[in-house]
């Protein structure tokens, strides 16, 4: 149960009715959804009513302090730098780490958390002049984002950032997606999130890429959910198939994206539409991502053109 001065653990109004108050936003410490049509500098989403705002409140009162967590982390960071807007977002989540549902979901799980490694290179890289391309090699587990990889992302991004001679990094993925985002079976292997909080500042593949983003292209297929995107959106340039969809489902466990998403897809798409695809936790497919900006172009499913298109773009920033 939430006790504070409100009745709900969100305000929901018509558009038309919120204030005229730049700073109202500020002030409210749950989330402030508007009904209606257009955007609003004082609400985190806007719907056009029906069974979207059934879903959206619906998620709340499952997840209220993680609806309040993502809200508050996407307005404070809205206009901060990178690096900053990371930190807020960090401690953010390692608050909802600590937090009752997440803990009780750890509960229910049958099996204890265990650390994930799978067989050969985590990566596969292949360089050609100036030109890296980086596979990850995954696919057996989709890719998910474990302890091993993120070690391997880091050595990588490592890498481009101490080799000036590296021009371009083009990062794909093996086997039939992209990337699930966090594989859970990890989720709870380090208890103190103060720690945790510590090895995101520190040990971090999203803040590295955020740093050498200019010279990086990623292609993405089929499922790429949670940090899968969160990561990829940092990248100066993402291509598609027509195959791929996204989500953010982290709602469910009691969380909000922890691996840059709130910093890394509100700065393509905004934050109205980020806090839409975490508190809705609904997918959205290639070609609304293509409208919205979560993506840049969308290209045969082809990896050889995949790579190429992606060389280009980076190539003509």
């Amino acid at each position: 149960m939430i006790h504070s001065e409100f009745e709900a653990p969100f305000v929901c109004l018509p558009i038309d009715a919120l204030p005229v108050d730049v700073n109202w936003l500020l002030s409210m410490p749950v989330p402030v959804i508007a009904v209606g049509n257009g955007v609003s500098a004082n609400a985190d989403v806007v719907v056009s009513g029906g069974a979207e705002i059934k879903r959206i409140l619906a998620n709340i009162e499952r997840a209220p302090t993680a609806a309040l967590a993502l809200v508050q982390v996407l307005r404070i960071t809205e206009h901060l730098p990178i690096s900053a807007a990371m930190t807020v977002e960090s401690l953010a989540y390692g608050t909802l780490q600590a937090g009752e549902m997440h803990q009780r979901w750890l509960a229910s799980r049958d099996l204890s958390p265990c650390e994930i490694r799978g067989e050969g290179e985590p990566i596969l890289i292949t360089r050609e002049g100036g030109c890296l391309r980086a596979e990850i090699n995954r696919g057996s587990n989709r890719n998910a984002l474990t302890v091993e990889l993120r070690d391997a992302l880091i050595e990588l991004f490592e890498l481009v950032l101490h080799d000036d001679s590296i021009e371009q990094l083009h990062i794909s993925g093996h086997g039939r997606c992209f990337g699930i985002g966090g594989d859970l079976r990890e989720f709870g292997l380090n208890t103190d999130p103060a720690l945790a909080h510590w090895i995101r500042s520190v040990h971090n593949p999203s803040r590295l890429l955020a740093s050498c983003a200019d010279r990086v292209s990623v292609h993405l297929h089929g499922a790429c959910l949670g940090s899968g995107i969160e990561l990829s959106a940092f990248a100066h340039w993402l291509s598609a198939d027509a195959t791929t969809y996204f989500q953010l489902p982290e709602m469910r466990l009691g969380l909000i994206p922890g691996a840059g998403g709130c910093v890394s897809i509100a700065r393509r798409i905004g934050r109205h539409r980020t806090a839409w695809m975490v508190l809705s936790g609904k997918k959205i497919n290639a070609e609304t991502a293509l409208e919205w900006g979560l993506i840049d172009e969308i290209i045969p499913a082809d990896s050889a053109l995949a790579e190429s298109a992606g060389m280009r773009a980076v190539e003509s920033k």
